[in-house]
């Protein structure tokens, strides 16, 4: 484990300091043979002491407190706390602590976040803990609520689940979820799932650290750094369900806090004092709290921007283009290869005589260079790309090592369908003959080889679509709304199909013209393809249309995501529609005349207008996608966690200045 905590100083004149066990003064004499996880120091107050409680069996989720029976390990194990093979003298460091923040109490000094950041040395732009706030009401009684919130170690981690390098680790001790920076390699997935914005991306260093609940301390009795400074009595800290002395509630939920069951968080509130019944937002965020009829807040749409709607073609362009162009080609690969081969498999005669053709090998090629290029896309989009081989590390769970590793697969299978096609390619064979006088054909016979090539195929078919499937997994995050919906994979579907029409069609009806196909055969050819190209058209049209549906009627983040899509991307979002609509429309009416109409420039002009308007659309989509997501995020401040100010603080320049806080784009 590495925790990122200074290594305590030796000590070579006596210094007093509490023991955490007794609360007495000691010498470091006396301490000398006790752990030295962290040095505790002179004075250290009271109330930053832990309490030992009697505790329950189970939290109210049903898990239990006592995590030692859930592992093989011993109560003495070490966590190598600064390579510190001690143990610790807590006697309940084997059960799960929590938070205990009591709203009532915080005054939002931002102590905890100072103290938090100073124990781990974090730089401006990066905080482990933070405080945000909601407000509402109007004057004189004009009230506001802050929430101090951090990593909360919940029972069911979304971020070890979703990491693919396991970089995350649910510990016996205290239930803390511990992340090691130097295995992480920046994909910042986990940043994706997690609702409370614990994990912290720091695009300078191209890796991600969180909260560490201060385990040292812990070891040593003592609470976490933020909960000792907070001047307020707002943080406890303890055994999870234990309510801290003067306090009445114990609750799960507060306004502006995500829903508990995404991820059974180790965090409890009190909130007593009467709040307004709508609560807003102080940060730019266009979602607001309302109170329900069981005196609950739920998220609602806040409509801060109007109802204008706008372009904004230049903020398509993101730090998340290396996955649209990862995504749209990964897509891509896969279809155009999935077409032409269970196009053979199922007897079509014009896919069977292009497969039995010279250009199967290079349409293979040309689906095995799409998916080094995607998979190299997404590994620029790492903050470490020479650590990418980490991907697979966590298949157990995370979908997107699954994702990578069933792309992976599906490049492994094309290779070894294009190495199984080289003894029956005509022009391979008679170029090895003439130029490096081999025949390779005695190296894999003809019949065995198109044997292998069914193989490969299959292969590549199967790794293929579990690759799409991972791929769509990865997008459906209870913490994104927007993205958690149907839409997502009939969008990545509906791509793969339509995009795979235009890669293969083009390959095979380029084949069958320079053999002098028959007019027929290539009209057969043209229609089988389009209607492919149309079904994937239609997939993705039904798709966004059951998404505009639910969208327009949700009031949660998602709902909100879809308010800036129709208000700040409005005419560009339409755009998009119509543009689809009208290609549904167009390349319809082509099929149902293809009967009909004669094989002319005419004709594959109209399927070339279909193909740019795909591809255009394809983009403008994929754009949205990534850009549009709002998350079930903690609210933040006027200045601290909120994107408006942070992109006024890069147009301006005013971001040049590391105290502002305001991090670049990209390390």
């Amino acid at each position: 484990m590495n925790q990122e905590v200074k290594k305590s100083p030796s000590i070579d004149s006596v210094v007093e300091s509490f023991d955490p066990t007794t609360m007495s003064v000691a010498s470091s004499a006396e301490q000398e043979n006790r752990s030295n996880h962290w040095e505790v120091r002179t004075q250290e107050q009271a109330y930053a002491f832990l309490s030992d409680k009697e505790v329950a069996i189970e939290n109210r989720y049903g898990k239990r407190i006592d995590l030692v029976e859930l592992t093989d390990n011993p109560k003495d194990r070490s966590m190598f706390i600064n390579e510190n093979p001690e143990v610790g003298s807590n006697p309940n460091r084997n059960k799960q602590h929590g938070f205990f923040f009591t709203a009532d109490n915080c005054i939002g000094c931002h102590a905890c976040e100072a103290a938090c950041s100073e124990k781990n040395e974090n730089p401006a732009h990066i905080a482990f803990r933070s405080v945000g706030y909601v407000e509402g009401g109007s004057y004189p009684d004009y009230k506001r609520m802050n929430i101090s919130m951090a990593c909360n170690h919940c029972d069911d981690p979304v971020c070890l689940k979703g990491c693919p390098t396991r970089a995350y680790t649910k510990h016996a001790e205290y239930g803390a979820v511990l992340q090691d920076p130097e295995t992480c390699f920046g994909c910042g997935y986990c940043t994706w799932v997690c609702p409370y914005n614990a994990p912290q991306l720091d695009p300078e260093k191209g890796r991600v650290s969180k909260c560490n609940m201060c385990v040292d301390r812990l070891e040593v009795g003592l609470k976490p750094a933020c909960v000792s400074a907070c001047v307020g009595n707002a943080l406890d800290f303890g055994v999870i369900e234990n309510t801290p002395e003067n306090r009445e509630q114990c609750k799960t939920k507060i306004p502006g806090f995500p829903d508990p069951e995404i991820t059974h968080p180790n965090i409890r509130f009190q909130q007593t004092k009467t709040l307004p019944n709508e609560l807003n937002r102080t940060d730019s965020m266009p979602v607001k709290y309302h109170k329900d009829k069981n005196g609950d807040y739920q998220p609602v749409i806040d409509q801060k921007a109007g109802k204008e709607k706008q372009w904004n073609f230049t903020k398509l362009n993101s730090r998340e283009n290396p996955l649209v162009l990862f995504t749209l080609f990964a897509q891509a690969a896969i279809g155009s290869f999935a077409i032409a081969f269970i196009g053979a498999l199922a007897g079509i005669e014009a896919l069977v005589q292009f497969r039995h053709s010279d250009m199967f090998l290079p349409l293979t090629i040309l689906s095995l260079f799409m998916t080094a290029f995607a998979l190299l896309m997404s590994v620029t989009h790492l903050g470490k790309p020479m650590r990418f081989y980490r991907g697979f590390n966590n298949l157990r769970y995370s979908p997107m090592a699954r994702e990578g590793f069933g792309l992976a697969m599906f490049a492994l299978g094309c290779g070894l369908m294009a190495l199984f096609l080289l003894p029956t390619n005509t022009w391979v064979v008679e170029m090895c003959k003439q130029v490096v006088n081999l025949d390779i054909t005695q190296f894999l016979a003809p019949a065995t080889a198109r044997s292998a090539q069914t193989f490969a195929g299959m292969f590549a078919l199967v790794a293929g679509s579990g690759g799409l499937y991972y791929m769509n997994k990865c997008y459906q995050i209870k913490a994104r709304p927007f993205w958690h919906h149907l839409q997502t994979a009939t969008a990545f579907v509906g791509n793969s199909l339509s995009l795979g029409a235009i890669v293969a069609g083009l390959v095979i009806i380029i084949t069958l013209t320079v053999q002098d196909a028959e007019p027929e055969l290539l009209t057969q050819t043209l229609t089988i393809i389009g209607s492919v190209f149309l079904f994937g058209l239609l997939l993705e049209a039904l798709g966004l249309i059951k998404h505009n549906h639910d969208m327009n009627r949700s009031d949660n983040e998602g709902g909100a995501a879809h308010y800036i899509q129709q208000t700040t991307f409005g005419k560009t979002y339409w755009f998009r529609n119509i543009l689809l609509a009208l290609n549904v429309a167009l390349t319809a009416s082509i099929l149902l005349a293809g009967a009909t109409m004669e094989l002319s420039s005419t004709l594959y002009l109209f399927w070339l207008v279909c193909v740019l308007s795909c591809i255009v659309t394809a983009l403008i989509g994929r754009a949205l996608f990534y850009i549009l997501v709002i998350p079930t995020t903690m609210p933040g401040a006027f200045f601290w966690k909120n994107k408006s100010f942070e992109q006024h603080a890069r147009d301006i320049g005013l971001a040049d200045n590391p105290a502002t806080g305001v991090s670049p784009h990209c390390h």
